[in-house]
């Protein structure tokens, strides 16, 4: 068989299952960092349950996947995971999602594996939503898992210095309400409140158009300009005001409507 023959028989097995996302449908990746527990707790000193050092390498990989060729306009990391809001109207790779998926892992798992200095991976998968409601759900939902897991962990960790198994401190927390577990560690003397936002909220990336002045090579007069610059939010709104901030960030991600020929916008009516 020649060559082409045997390439146009072979590609037809490699991309039976493609699939490409719709035109004006949002794109969310999610990328989760693989067996993590065990690598910074158990292979790396790193404090438990949380590492300001981990929390910068998260934060450093969501930069890095910010600008590797994707449109992204909001990032957002808390915990091992980082997820991604990318422009409605991207057409990077034809939307196919196995191009998203299979690049942001990889392109994740290097950068972070080079600033731990040690292996490392995450895998990914992309949310396809419809409405802008399901965007702002989503990372609502992201955001208050972040809470959840803030919370847990701070609980589980006092347990663990008190001398408890991993199993007998699981088994403590089982069925506790969030009333308890925040009585818990009240009892110990902490303020779950008066934590650091970033461990609770998790930590927002985007970006914000910054003036630099600079200097005419010719006469030496003042020259403004706007640059684009990657804005780190350790310190996230909550409730209708992390709403109002999400809703702020997909208005970015959506293009404005093209003008119809005349002159005349387009309109929905």
């Amino acid at each position: 068989m020649k060559f082409d023959d045997l390439e146009t028989k072979m590609r037809v097995f490699e991309t039976a299952h493609d699939h490409h996302v719709l035109p004006g449908i949002y794109m969310v990746a999610r990328l989760d960092g693989r067996g993590f527990t065990k690598l910074v707790r158990e292979r790396k000193p790193f404090e438990a349950p949380f590492d300001v050092r981990v929390r910068d390498m998260m934060v450093e990989t969501t930069k890095h996947l910010m600008d590797c060729g994707f449109p992204v306009v909001y990032g957002y990391t808390q915990s091992d995971e980082i997820s991604l809001l990318f422009r409605r109207d991207t057409d990077v790779f034809g939307r196919k999602l196995r191009k998203y998926e299979s690049i942001l892992a990889g392109e994740a798992s290097a950068k972070f594996a080079r600033l731990l200095d040690d292996h490392a991976a995450f895998d990914a998968r992309i949310s396809q939503l419809p409405t802008e409601k399901d965007v702002i759900d989503y990372f609502r939902w992201r955001h208050e898992d972040a809470h959840r897991n803030a919370l847990g962990g701070h609980c589980y960790w006092l347990l663990r210095s008190q001398g408890l198994t991993d199993r007998a401190a699981t088994r403590q927390l089982e069925g506790q309400s969030v009333a308890d577990r925040n009585e818990l560690l009240f009892q110990h003397g902490i303020q779950f409140n008066d934590l650091p936002a970033w461990q609770k909220r998790g930590v927002g990336l985007h970006y914000r158009d910054v003036e630099h002045v600079g200097r005419d090579g010719r006469d030496g007069s003042a020259v403004v300009t706007t640059r684009r610059r990657l804005h780190v939010e350790f310190e996230l709104p909550l409730g209708m005001a992390y709403t109002t901030f999400v809703r702020q960030r997909i208005e970015e991600a959506t293009p404005p409507p093209k003008p119809v020929p005349g002159g005349e916008e387009r309109s929905d009516a």
